[in-house]
């Protein structure tokens, strides 16, 4: 058996997924959304993290990130109206955070950074400012810190009667602060100016933007030039503020600073401009466990430094993070969902090679669980499927990752398929289909349900043991899979197109979706028939844990649930669990192509309880058991079976082998025919452990000694005095150590395989 590996240089033009609906699937994600109380706030204050770092009691960091959004922070804290308060989800469960309360101590008590002047460039276009007030201070602060040359015109006497005009709600010691703050700035100051239209045409030649605020337009004789919000004429503008109030003032402020920008560019101010003020946000956060509801008093002076730290230390910190809490995929590689699908977009439609994003595309267990834990469905599995298909498609899917099951798949199908009516039977009303894996892993189980079936069903009950194509459906290989699926349709024509009796809910999902046959599951049937007399719990609670091929499929984690307690199973309900149930790291062939991802799967399966395990997949059952837990099958309880110890690769094919003749044998009275190895062979603990570790059967080790003994050929490795011979397998070159403990039998200590092909030149 072999599959085709892919080519290097062919591009062909073949999109499974559109940008539009990339695009549309991506909007979905809602991670990047701002908080609310962000979202609240027109000035685009960063509130979630100054309230981070507040609770770390780094007020400095507080202070810079305030400073982003409030040139006088002291006047904004204390004068602003707070919509982003009323926003904060505590409301919901208690008390929001005092916010104001906390950006006012924030701006009292936070370490004021040197702002050094020296280093910055000054712009060659000049600005001035005609006013006085909250909006022309506001105003003047902004503009100052895009360092263009600054001068502020102004009817007081000195620069303390400016900053008095509308910030009466200081107290002294704030003031002094701003007038500090103030002062330290980088602009020329003209006091006792008259505003009249000769002097606003005198300054407006004089300068290349000029902003002029609400009241000295106001003051200006009715019908003069000046009398509108926003005038351009060659380079200078007159901008005002019309709204009162602190927050107004220093909205418009940032407005009207943008406006001055793009006049500067010679650019439309009132185009491109990005969304201003406040904003909605879809953001969902769980406040499940949101603990601290009450609010920390404020006094009528303010909050100390540490009762800020305090109040803010109740902030939850919003983040949709219900993904990442859930799928040990996206927590390895720490990425939202939206974010690593437009990634994994790009790596298929546009780079289109062989590059960082294949590995994580390969990665994803394609169980679904991210569908129902995301509160917008946003679908994961959907688009690291199409990726698959469209790299498979496009002949850019290295055949490595896949390749080893895609194998053991077509081995399902082939030598080890098996496909017969019950004797006495030529067509069968049903046939129990029990999976690849069960097969593999449990083969006493599978038989002792056949029989079980046959003797209890009546109108003839056929046996197909092989793979249902969900190996082929995962890689990728659209092909394969339609290959597949025309090849189990003849076969249950073969038997009178009976109705299956599925043993795993995967075999049950993807007969149903991609073959659209009628399928049972085996839960349904017992439910139906009764248990066997064999058939009892254990002594002592299980955790159940759903299989991911369950997902969506309520009335098979209901049947589950009642087989267990008729079974006398005292169940333990895990987090989440049934739709919400995570992957045990076998589906979408994780384990496959990447081991470290799909073992943090198994781990954080075995994370909810450290009670047994009880499953109805095998492969659930069989990762949960690789990883030291006690792990069942409810059919092993069902049928007093135990599959004991997990097999490794090898054992697995001979399982399927042996069951196949087994039966044939036991049932159908036939003989197969078997191969005897002319010669022995036995391999050391370690030689097994590596090879199930690095997927070598011991089929590629009996070719590759086989080989050796008809071309004599090896490489003596002095040192450890052992043999290593080679032989390339269908993609693979694999090498095996070893050493002759007789005439006709070898013990392997090591084997290993690389995709490399070793060429012998002669000469």
């Amino acid at each position: 058996m072999q599959i085709e590996e892919r080519g290097s240089t062919h591009v062909y033009k073949v999109n499974r997924i559109s940008k539009e609906e990339i695009d549309t699937m991506v909007e979905r994600c809602v991670y990047e959304d701002p908080p609310f109380c962000n979202a609240a706030c027109p000035l685009k204050l960063d509130t979630r993290t100054m309230l981070g770092a507040v609770a770390e009691g780094n007020l400095k960091k507080a202070l810079q990130i305030y400073e982003k959004a409030a040139v006088f922070p002291l006047i904004l804290s204390m004068g602003c109206e707070a919509p982003c308060e009323e926003k904060c989800r505590l409301c919901e469960k208690g008390d929001g955070i005092a916010i104001r309360a906390v950006e006012a101590a924030v701006a009292r008590f936070g370490p004021v950074s040197r702002q050094d002047s020296i280093f910055r460039t000054k712009k060659k276009k000049s600005v001035a400012i005609l006013g006085s007030g909250l909006f022309p201070l506001f105003l003047a602060g902004e503009v100052e810190k895009k360092a263009y040359p600054l001068t502020v015109f102004c009817e007081q006497p000195d620069l303390d009667g400016f900053l008095r005009c509308e910030t009466g709600f200081l107290d002294s010691d704030a003031f002094a602060q701003e007038l500090k703050r103030l002062e330290e700035k980088d602009i020329t100051f003209v006091f006792n100016c008259e505003f009249t239209e000769a002097f606003l045409e005198k300054q407006r030649t004089a300068f290349d933007v000029l902003c002029v605020s609400q009241e000295v337009l106001d003051g200006l004789a009715p019908g003069c030039a000046f009398d509108s919000d926003l005038m351009i004429c060659r380079e200078t503008c007159l901008v005002s503020c019309r709204e009162k109030g602190v927050m107004a003032a220093a909205f418009g402020a940032k407005k009207a600073a943008l406006t001055v920008d793009r006049l500067v560019q010679n650019l439309d101010p009132s185009s491109n401009r990005g969304k201003e003020g406040a904003v909605a946000s879809r953001l969902y956060t769980d406040l499940s466990e949101a603990s601290a509801l009450s609010r920390t008093p404020v006094p009528e002076g303010g909050y100390t430094a540490q009762s800020a730290i305090e109040e803010a230390g109740r902030c939850i910190q919003c983040h949709c993070e219900e993904c990442m809490k859930s799928c040990s995929y996206l927590r390895h590689y720490r990425k939202f969902p939206g974010l690593l699908a437009k990634e994994i977009y790009n790596n298929t439609q546009i780079i289109m090679g062989d590059h960082q994003l294949n590995k994580p595309m390969n990665a994803c267990s394609l169980c679904g669980q991210c569908t129902v834990v995301c509160p917008n469905g946003f679908d994961m599995a959907h688009v690291c499927h199409l990726a698959r298909q469209n790299m498979v498609s496009t002949d850019k899917m290295p055949l490595a990752p896949h390749e080893f099951a895609l194998l053991d798949m077509l081995f399902s199908n082939g030598d080890a398929f098996l496909s017969r009516p019950q004797p006495g039977f030529e067509k069968c009303r049903y046939v129990f289909f029990p999976g690849c894996q069960a097969a593999a892993i449990a083969p006493e189980t599978v038989k002792a349900a056949y029989e079980d079936l046959c003797e209890r069903l009546d109108g003839g009950v056929a046996l197909m043991l092989g793979c249902c194509g969900a190996i082929c459906d995962w890689a990728g290989r659209i092909e394969l899979e339609a290959q597949t699926t025309e090849f189990l349709a003849r076969e249950l024509s073969k038997l009178g197109d009976p109705v299956i009796i599925a043993g795993c809910p995967t075999c049950k999902k993807e007969l149903q979706e991609h073959h659209a046959l009628q399928v049972r599951g085996i839960w349904d049937v017992l439910l139906k028939i009764g248990l066997p007399e064999e058939a009892h719990g254990l002594d002592r609670p299980v955790a159940l844990h759903d299989s991911c091929g369950a997902r969506g499929d309520a009335h098979t984690q209901q049947a589950i649930r009642k087989l267990a307690q008729q079974l006398g199973c005292d169940l333990v309900e895990t987090p989440y669990a049934q739709d919400r149930s995570p992957c045990c790291g076998y589906g979408g062939l994780s384990a496959y192509a990447n081991r470290e991802v799909a073992k943090e799967m198994t781990e954080q399966c075995l994370a909810r309880s450290e009670a047994p395990y009880l499953s109805y997949c095998m492969a659930c059952r069989d990762r949960f058991a690789r990883q030291g837990r006690e792990s069942r099958h409810v059919l092993e309880l069902v049928y007093g079976t135990d599959a004991g110890t997990p097999p490794d690769i090898s054992e697995k094919r001979y399982n399927r082998l042996t069951l196949k003749k087994e039966l044939l044998q036991e049932i159908w009275q036939e003989e197969p025919m078997e191969s005897k190895l002319d010669f022995q062979l036995e391999y050391t603990p370690q030689a097994r452990e590596s090879m199930d570790e690095r997927m070598i059967l011991t089929d590629d080790v009996v070719a590759v000694l086989t080989d050796y003994r008809l071309t004599k050929e090896a490489v003596l490795d002095e040192e450890n005095n052992l043999l290593i011979a080679r032989k390339r397998i269908g993609n693979a070159t694999f090498w095996v150590k070893f050493t002759k403990t007789g005439e006709n039998s070898y013990l392997v200590h090591s084997a290993y395989s690389h995709r490399m092909q070793v060429v012998r030149r002669n000469g």
